[in-house]
């Protein structure tokens, strides 16, 4: 019997890109598709995910790549211009479970805690939670199991009666491990038919 369900975040109710920003800083769509690629790389973001502080981030990285200092500033100096619109099918989801008041719903997301401010003034529906457990915050991220144990011991949350939903599957795989039930979502259509199918919509 589910009785929690919770949230990811990025590409799953939120748009975020850096493509967004960067568009207005190059020209040339190569030219910034290598700089995505080889400087402000994920694995660079997910350790500000971590809980590395933007500043020890950026400094780290002009370091590392001298002549894109001006460019790598930009990545959290000008951050907000990264989030998109929210996807507005997977809110509704969210709405129609919150009505319910058959659920507790939580996030459980990879998220600097410096940026995560930014985000929740922008979308309302970041209140909505019951709770929300940060990465940056944590000082660490999915998918390490410990992080999903956070929210699971923090909230009294059963993992057999909890319900994850996260876009990357390395993430889902992580849940699984700990006996979490998890939707691997791609799409907010798709995940309204999963819900429908557990009986949970």
């Amino acid at each position: 019997m589910i009785n929690t369900i919770i949230f990811d975040l990025g590409a799953v109710l939120i748009d975020w890109n850096p493509d967004y920003m960067y568009k207005t800083i190059f020209n040339d769509e190569q030219e910034m598709r290598d700089f995505l690629a080889t400087v402000t790389t994920p694995d660079w973001n997910e350790e500000q995910d971590a809980g590395r502080t933007l500043q020890e981030g950026t400094e780290w990285l002009i370091k590392k790549h001298p002549h894109h200092e001006t460019h790598i500033r930009a990545f959290y100096g000008r951050w907000i211009e990264m989030l998109g619109d929210a996807f507005e099918g997977t809110v509704e989801i969210f709405k129609e479970l919150k009505e319910s008041n058959k659920y507790k719903i939580y996030a459980l997301t990879n998220w600097s805690a410096e940026t995560f401010p930014m985000a929740q003034q922008k979308f309302d529906f970041l209140n909505w939670f019951d709770g929300v457990v940060v990465s940056g915050a944590e000082k660490m991220r999915k998918p390490t199991p410990e992080f999903y144990q956070i929210l699971l011991d923090r909230y009294n949350v059963k993992a057999q009666e909890s319900l994850f939903i996260d876009d990357n599957y390395r993430n889902i795989l992580a849940a699984e491990k700990l006996g979490i039930n998890s939707i691997h979502f791609t799409s907010p259509e798709q995940l309204k038919e999963e819900l429908l199918k557990r009986g949970i919509l």
